[in-house]
């Protein structure tokens, strides 16, 4: 049985809520890997997608009061992927938020011990066959923690990664506050912190990522720990339309769209 959502407080006591439950093995999921070849230009240096979605990331999306980190990063990622196509949007909590929580993490609005999290896997598939308001997604796909360059990557593509971690306690003992923070490697990770959160650029250092509203930086060596599944993590891009079409004119002969759909097509 799931257990209530964990609450993690600031050091002046500002709350936040985790939220991603622990898988109990890793989902058969397509790698990214399979659909990228040696023709593909090696990622920029560095790379930046929140500029234009800056005011959905300043969003909450309920995660300081319910466990739906899950549902926070999804909303987060469709955000920036419209933003970033021109398409600007702000979520609504009680209109767009709490209903996809309550179909991916069985909450039922007023009854708080039922207020359990969610499955990631269970989040990208509602999200794939029934959408986010105004957004949908055609796959999701496995990503290598370990290979920088694969991650590096994934975010040049298709402008996101969607991440699965047990927190190092030190992490959210106290949690961040403001914008600027660095998880880097530092400490076990800890299954009682689950938490999913989504990165949308990368440096030299790391990505960048968003939680509870802030934007930080994760470091390379931190996403090989602890997004591996040894550590109770995992590491997701998720494709949409708006995506697809930007990765295919990036890279016409790095990356196989057209393999990716038929595989996708027999597993539908």
């Amino acid at each position: 049985m799931s257990l209530p959502a964990k609450t993690v407080s600031t050091e002046t006591g500002r709350t936040y809520k985790l939220g991603r439950r622990i898988p109990v093995a890793p989902a058969p999921v397509l790698p990214l890997a399979r659909y990228l070849y040696r023709t593909l230009p090696t990622p920029p240096a560095t790379c930046d997608y929140t500029a234009k979605a800056l005011p959905v990331l300043a969003q909450m999306l309920g995660n300081d009061s319910l466990g739906d980190c899950t549902a926070a990063a999804a909303f987060h990622i469709a955000g920036v992927v419209l933003g970033n196509a021109g398409i600007p949007v702000i979520w609504d909590d009680k209109k767009d938020i709490i209903p996809f929580y309550e179909a991916t993490g069985h909450y039922v609005l007023g009854q708080p011990k039922t207020d359990q999290g969610a499955n990631i896997v269970t989040v990208l598939n509602y999200w794939r066959f029934k959408g986010l308001p105004n957004h949908k997604i055609y796959a999701y796909l496995a990503v290598n923690p370990k290979d920088e360059e694969e991650c590096a990557t994934a975010i040049w593509l298709f402008e996101n990664l969607y991440k699965g971690i047990a927190l190092p306690d030190i992490w959210v003992n106290p949690a961040p506050e403001k914008s600027g923070f660095v998880w880097g490697l530092n400490g076990d990770a800890d299954p009682n912190n689950g938490h999913a959160l989504p990165s949308f650029g990368y440096n030299a250092e790391g990505t960048t990522d968003c939680t509870w509203a802030l934007l930080g930086t994760m470091t390379w060596p931190a996403i090989a720990e602890y997004c591996s599944h040894k550590n109770y993590g995992e590491l997701f891009t998720v494709l949409s339309l708006e995506s697809l079409i930007k990765a295919t004119q990036k890279a016409p002969n790095g990356f196989d769209a057209e393999q990716l759909m038929h595989h996708i097509q027999l597993l539908a």
